[in-house]
Protein backbone atom coordinates (compact mmCIF):
# COMPACT_ATOMS: atom_id res chain seq x y z
CA UNK A 1 0.00 0.00 0.00
CA UNK A 2 1.25 3.52 -0.70
CA UNK A 3 2.80 5.26 2.26
CA UNK A 4 1.88 8.70 0.95
CA UNK A 5 0.18 10.46 -1.94
CA UNK A 6 -2.83 9.57 -4.05
CA UNK A 7 -3.41 8.26 -7.53
CA UNK A 8 -5.95 10.17 -9.60
CA UNK A 9 -7.17 8.87 -12.96
CA UNK A 10 -9.58 11.14 -14.80
CA UNK A 11 -10.30 12.96 -11.56
CA UNK A 12 -11.16 9.81 -9.61
CA UNK A 13 -9.07 8.65 -6.68
CA UNK A 14 -7.97 5.04 -7.03
CA UNK A 15 -8.77 3.06 -3.90
CA UNK A 16 -11.50 5.45 -2.82
CA UNK A 17 -13.66 6.49 -5.80
CA UNK A 18 -12.77 3.48 -7.96
CA UNK A 19 -10.97 0.21 -7.28
CA UNK A 20 -9.53 0.05 -10.79
CA UNK A 21 -10.00 2.65 -13.52
CA UNK A 22 -11.91 1.38 -16.54
CA UNK A 23 -9.73 2.72 -19.34
CA UNK A 24 -6.43 0.98 -18.59
CA UNK A 25 -4.59 -1.72 -20.51
CA UNK A 26 -1.79 -3.50 -18.70
CA UNK A 27 0.83 -6.14 -19.27
CA UNK A 28 2.84 -7.77 -16.55
CA UNK A 29 6.40 -8.96 -17.10
CA UNK A 30 5.33 -12.57 -17.58
CA UNK A 31 1.73 -12.63 -18.77
CA UNK A 32 -0.20 -15.79 -18.04
CA UNK A 33 -2.33 -17.23 -20.79
CA UNK A 34 -4.33 -20.42 -20.88
CA UNK A 35 -1.87 -22.88 -22.42
CA UNK A 36 -4.53 -25.08 -24.00
CA UNK A 37 -6.14 -22.12 -25.80
CA UNK A 38 -4.91 -20.59 -29.04
CA UNK A 39 -3.76 -16.97 -29.09
CA UNK A 40 -7.07 -15.88 -30.58
CA UNK A 41 -9.08 -17.88 -28.04
CA UNK A 42 -7.07 -16.39 -25.16
CA UNK A 43 -7.86 -12.87 -26.35
CA UNK A 44 -11.50 -13.75 -27.03
CA UNK A 45 -11.81 -15.18 -23.50
CA UNK A 46 -10.39 -11.95 -22.01
CA UNK A 47 -12.50 -9.74 -24.29
CA UNK A 48 -15.65 -11.52 -23.14
CA UNK A 49 -15.11 -10.26 -19.59
CA UNK A 50 -16.07 -6.67 -20.44
CA UNK A 51 -17.72 -7.29 -23.81
CA UNK A 52 -16.33 -4.10 -25.36
CA UNK A 53 -14.85 -5.72 -28.47
CA UNK A 54 -15.58 -8.63 -30.76
CA UNK A 55 -13.94 -10.94 -33.26
CA UNK A 56 -12.98 -8.23 -35.77
CA UNK A 57 -11.16 -6.12 -33.18
CA UNK A 58 -9.32 -9.18 -31.85
CA UNK A 59 -8.17 -10.17 -35.34
CA UNK A 60 -7.06 -6.58 -36.02
CA UNK A 61 -5.05 -6.33 -32.80
CA UNK A 62 -3.29 -9.61 -33.60
CA UNK A 63 -2.23 -8.10 -36.93
CA UNK A 64 -1.20 -4.87 -35.19
CA UNK A 65 1.35 -6.68 -33.01
CA UNK A 66 2.65 -8.70 -35.95
CA UNK A 67 0.84 -11.97 -35.29
CA UNK A 68 -0.95 -13.72 -38.12
CA UNK A 69 -4.56 -14.29 -36.97
CA UNK A 70 -4.82 -17.50 -39.00
CA UNK A 71 -1.72 -18.92 -37.34
CA UNK A 72 -2.71 -17.53 -33.93
CA UNK A 73 -5.92 -19.55 -34.04
CA UNK A 74 -3.94 -22.79 -34.37
CA UNK A 75 -1.02 -22.34 -31.93
CA UNK A 76 -0.19 -25.26 -29.80
CA UNK A 77 2.49 -23.41 -27.84
CA UNK A 78 1.43 -20.04 -26.42
CA UNK A 79 4.76 -19.49 -24.63
CA UNK A 80 6.59 -18.74 -27.89
CA UNK A 81 4.16 -15.90 -28.64
CA UNK A 82 3.34 -14.69 -25.11
CA UNK A 83 5.16 -11.33 -25.32
CA UNK A 84 3.38 -10.15 -28.47
CA UNK A 85 0.10 -11.65 -27.28
CA UNK A 86 0.47 -9.79 -23.98
CA UNK A 87 0.84 -6.51 -25.83
CA UNK A 88 -2.20 -7.37 -27.96
CA UNK A 89 -4.19 -8.03 -24.80
CA UNK A 90 -3.13 -4.71 -23.28
CA UNK A 91 -4.15 -2.62 -26.31
CA UNK A 92 -7.12 -4.60 -27.66
CA UNK A 93 -9.81 -2.45 -26.02
CA UNK A 94 -8.09 0.80 -27.11
CA UNK A 95 -7.39 2.11 -23.59
CA UNK A 96 -6.26 5.67 -22.92
CA UNK A 97 -3.68 4.51 -20.36
CA UNK A 98 -1.21 1.65 -20.80
CA UNK A 99 0.83 0.20 -17.95
CA UNK A 100 3.56 -1.98 -19.41
CA UNK A 101 6.04 -3.99 -17.36
CA UNK A 102 8.99 -5.10 -19.50
CA UNK A 103 6.84 -5.41 -22.65
CA UNK A 104 9.72 -6.31 -24.98
CA UNK A 105 10.99 -9.27 -22.97
CA UNK A 106 11.25 -12.41 -25.08
CA UNK A 107 10.85 -10.55 -28.40
CA UNK A 108 13.45 -10.89 -31.14
CA UNK A 109 15.09 -7.75 -32.58
CA UNK A 110 12.48 -7.34 -35.31
CA UNK A 111 9.69 -7.75 -32.75
CA UNK A 112 11.27 -5.13 -30.48
CA UNK A 113 11.46 -2.65 -33.37
CA UNK A 114 7.84 -3.35 -34.32
CA UNK A 115 6.57 -2.87 -30.76
CA UNK A 116 8.64 0.30 -30.27
CA UNK A 117 7.06 1.70 -33.45
CA UNK A 118 3.60 0.69 -32.20
CA UNK A 119 4.17 2.36 -28.82
CA UNK A 120 5.40 5.54 -30.50
CA UNK A 121 2.27 5.52 -32.66
CA UNK A 122 0.06 5.08 -29.58
CA UNK A 123 1.95 7.89 -27.86
CA UNK A 124 1.36 10.14 -30.91
CA UNK A 125 -2.37 9.35 -30.58
CA UNK A 126 -2.28 10.84 -27.08
CA UNK A 127 -2.19 7.63 -25.06
CA UNK A 128 -0.52 7.78 -21.66
CA UNK A 129 2.05 5.00 -21.37
CA UNK A 130 3.76 4.00 -18.14
CA UNK A 131 6.70 1.78 -19.02
CA UNK A 132 8.78 -0.23 -16.57
CA UNK A 133 11.99 -1.37 -18.21
CA UNK A 134 15.62 -2.17 -17.51
CA UNK A 135 16.45 -1.66 -21.19
CA UNK A 136 18.11 1.73 -21.67
CA UNK A 137 17.46 1.66 -25.43
CA UNK A 138 13.71 1.25 -24.87
CA UNK A 139 13.74 4.05 -22.31
CA UNK A 140 15.68 6.42 -24.60
CA UNK A 141 13.48 5.67 -27.61
CA UNK A 142 10.08 5.75 -25.90
CA UNK A 143 10.06 7.88 -22.76
CA UNK A 144 9.49 11.60 -22.28
CA UNK A 145 9.97 11.48 -18.51
CA UNK A 146 12.12 8.95 -16.67
CA UNK A 147 12.06 8.05 -12.98
CA UNK A 148 14.35 5.45 -11.50
CA UNK A 149 13.51 3.08 -8.68
CA UNK A 150 15.95 1.25 -6.49
CA UNK A 151 14.76 -1.26 -3.92
CA UNK A 152 11.18 -0.07 -4.36
CA UNK A 153 12.12 3.53 -3.66
CA UNK A 154 11.63 6.24 -6.24
CA UNK A 155 14.91 8.15 -6.66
Amino acid sequence: HPEEGVILVNGKRVGRDVDMPEDIGAIIEAPGFLPNYSGYKNLRFLANIRRKIGKEEILNVLKTVGLDPEVASMWENIARHAAALGIAQAIMEDPEILILDEPMNELDNAGVQDIRALLLELKAQGKTILLASHNHEDIAALCDTVHEMDGGVLE
